[in-house]
């Protein structure tokens, strides 16, 4: 099982990470390892390694078949299910990384960096159109993001398509599909809640 990542995939948060509208010419991506798995709404405790951890809320797809090249047109029979996610990011090691030009592996891939919520739905129980999905993220109450996936800049079919191109999608396989503007700090105290559609999917304590 792999997690891949995507990066810069919604304008706006482009815009609050670089103060800038410059879209990738195609989706760009990361992997973090199985070890990064956050399950079960389990908490999540802040590593001491970071003085800056943020979230990244992301609507999460699960691969369901073998593939590889796969047209963006045969794309959608790779998936049936959603769930939601955080992507949590040092953004101290990571601004250090970018600077220095290393890659990302030590502020994004960190054993329990990809919290996962515990159920996921059925596209056909949500309507069908995987682009036209709404999504939120809470902390303490206090709604911080709110995204739509008809605002991605690539579609997950896309996604999918240029992914397979060096990567073969295997059986169970998650996609993070990237984050909205909104991100933020988290310490411990906090409590986090995200919903997909209505439904909460995350709820979980920081610590």
């Amino acid at each position: 099982m792999k997690i891949i990542c995507i990066g810069r995939n919604y304008a706006e948060h482009i815009v609050e990470l670089d103060g800038n509208r410059n879209r990738p010419a195609e989706p760009v991506f990361f992997t973090k390892p199985d070890t990064a798995l956050l399950r079960n709404n389990d908490p999540f405790y802040v590593p001491s390694f970071s003085n800056d951890m943020h979230y990244e809320t992301e609507l999460v797809v699960r691969i369901n078949r073998v593939g590889r090249s796969i047209a963006r047109r045969f794309a959608h029979r790779y998936y049936a299910e959603v769930g939601l996610g955080i992507d949590f990011t040092a953004r101290d090691l990571q601004r250090r990384c970018i600077a220095e030009g290393l890659p990302w592996e030590v502020c994004k891939a960190f054993d329990y960096s990809a919290a996962l919520s515990p159920r996921f739905l059925s596209l056909e129980e949500l309507g069908g159109d995987v682009q036209r999905l709404h999504f939120m993220m809470s902390l303490n109450g206090e709604r911080r993001q709110e995204g739509d996936t008809s605002q991605m800049i690539f579609s997950v079919d896309e996604i999918i398509s240029h992914v397979s191109r060096f990567i073969t999608l295997k059986m169970g396989d998650l996609i993070y599909t990237g984050t909205p503007a909104g991100v933020g700090p988290v310490v411990p105290g906090d409590h986090l809640t995200a919903e997909l559609e209505g439904q909460t999917l995350l709820d979980f304590d920081i610590k």
